[in-house]
């Protein structure tokens, strides 16, 4: 039984941290990316607008009563349009991953919140970019993927 909860601030920062531990496979030799502190911890973007605007959704994703993940959603276009949500950030723990917990999370998300969506990819992770276009796949409205401009997104956008 998958399940969306509002999440509380302290959960989803934990979880940001193997979040960003993951994307750090994707992060080149030098870079300032995939890098932690001298406490050891990434560094976590700007969570404060999903406990204070109404248009940022912070959702833990759980798998029966256990934590499995977490959403983030805002409105912040990867295409310069005006969609009413944008999956801003998605994690699952990779022990669901192979469980489809993914997947029933994402189409749930997408029901909870109904409107027009962008759910851009980074060009870079193909695990996600797979992931992506299979949700897309199995839902009943028609999903369109275009490509970022390279500035604003390098990568395809689902909407």
């Amino acid at each position: 039984d998958v399940t969306l909860h509002r999440a509380p601030r302290p959960v989803v920062e934990a979880l940001m941290q193997p979040y960003l531990h993951d994307f750090s496979d994707h992060a080149p030799l030098g870079s300032p990316h995939g890098e932690v502190d001298e406490a050891g911890r990434f560094a976590t973007p700007d969570l404060d607008p999903y406990w204070r605007d109404t248009d940022h959704h912070a959702f833990l994703i759980r798998a029966d009563t256990r934590i499995a993940g977490f959403a983030l959603v805002n409105r912040a276009s990867a295409l310069g349009g005006a969609p009413d949500h944008v999956v801003a950030e998605f994690f699952v723990l990779r022990k669901y991953r192979l469980a489809g917990v993914g997947t029933r999370a994402a189409r749930l998300l997408f029901a909870v919140l109904p409107g027009a969506w962008e759910v851009p990819v980074a060009s870079y992770n193909q695990e996600a970019i797979n992931f992506w276009r299979a949700v897309a796949r199995g839902l009943p409205v028609r999903v369109e993927e275009r490509e970022g401009d390279g500035a604003r997104w390098r990568g395809p956008v689902l909407g």
